[in-house]
C-alpha cells in the first residue's frame, strides 16, 4: 500500500463525514438538529459461501450529541461492518446514513497505514488528509507512543504492539466527535502507555459521544446508558443498558 491508497480509506472514512451522506437517496441540505449520526433505512447483507447474511434490514437510528451509545450483539452478527458503515469505510446496499460531525476510524484500526514509512511520515500525512498541523500531530504521536528512534523507522519493522500503539495515538491525536469502538478498548502490553493513552482518552471523552458494540453488556457499561439489540438484522432500541440487556439475555 502506498500513500495514494491510504488517502482514500481515510478519506472514505472521514471525506463521508464531511460529505453528509453515504448511501442511496437524496443528498443532505440542512443540518441533523442535535443529531451527529443517522441511519435511515439502512440496508447490509452479503454472500458467505452459498448463504445470504443480512447484517440490517431497513434498520433505523439516531445518535445525538451527548447520547452515547452501546449495541449489543452476538458474535458474528456484523458488529464490525456496522462500526465501519458509520464512519464510512463500508457502504450500505439501501438506504441513507447522515452525518453532521466528525467521526473517528475505529479504535485499534490499522487499515491506511503505510507500512513502507516511518510513523513520523505517516502521522505527518494523515494530519495532512484531516486538515490538522502535521507539526502537532507528529508530536503528540511520538510523545504518546514513545518507542524512541522506531518512530522514525518504518511502520512496517514494528512488533505487532508497537504498530497499535501508534494507531491508537493517531486516533487521540485527531480528536472527533464520536468515538467508534468495537468489542472494548484496545491495550497494549506497555503499562505506561496504556496509563498515558487512557488518560488522554478519558479527556477527550469529556467532550465527545462514544458509540460501541459488543457481545458483553460489561464493556458498555464503561461508556454508555442507552442501548441497542441487534438481532437478525433488526436494530432494537432501548432507553436504558438494563433494558436491552434484559432483553438480549432472554433472547440468546
Amino acid at each position: 500500500m502506498d500513500f495514494t491508497q491510504a488517502t482514500a480509506i481515510f478519506a472514505g472514512a472521514d471525506g463521508a463525514a464531511a460529505a453528509g451522506v453515504y448511501g442511496h437517496g437524496p443528498t443532505r441540505t440542512q443540518a441533523l438538529d442535535g443529531v451527529m449520526l443517522e441511519f435511515d433505512n439502512v440496508s447490509k447483507s452479503f454472500w458467505t459461501g452459498t448463504q445470504r447474511k443480512v447484517i440490517l434490514d431497513n434498520a433505523s437510528f439516531r445518535v445525538e450529541l451527548g447520547q452515547s451509545l452501546g449495541i449489543l450483539a452476538p458474535n458474528g452478527t456484523g458488529k464490525t461492518t456496522i462500526i465501519n458503515m458509520m464512519c464510512g469505510l463500508e457502504q450500505p446496499d439501501e438506504g441513507i446514513i447522515r452525518r453532521d460531525c466528525r467521526i473517528s476510524f475505529p479504535l485499534g484500526f490499522m487499515g491506511g497505514v503505510v507500512p513502507q514509512h516511518s510513523a513520523n511520515e505517516n502521522a505527518r500525512f494523515i494530519a495532512r488528509i484531516y486538515g490538522l498541523d502535521p507539526d502537532y500531530v507528529a508530536a503528540f504521536s511520538r510523545w504518546l507512543t514513545d518507542i524512541d528512534e522506531y518512530f522514525d523507522m518504518p511502520v512496517g519493522t514494528y512488533s505487532g504492539g508497537m504498530r497499535a500503539r501508534f494507531v491508537f495515538s493517531l486516533l487521540l491525536a485527531l480528536e472527533f466527535d464520536i468515538y467508534l469502538i468495537d468489542e472494548g478498548m484496545p491495550t497494549a502490553t506497555d503499562a505506561s502507555f496504556n496509563r498515558k493513552a487512557g488518560q488522554v482518552l478519558e479527556e477527550r471523552l469529556k467532550n465527545a459521544t462514544v458509540v460501541i458494540v459488543s457481545h458483553q453488556a460489561e464493556i458498555l457499561e464503561k461508556f454508555c446508558r442507552q442501548a441497542a439489540v441487534l438481532r437478525d438484522g433488526k436494530l432494537y432500541m432501548f432507553e436504558t443498558l438494563q433494558e436491552a440487556k434484559q432483553y438480549y439475555d432472554y433472547t440468546a
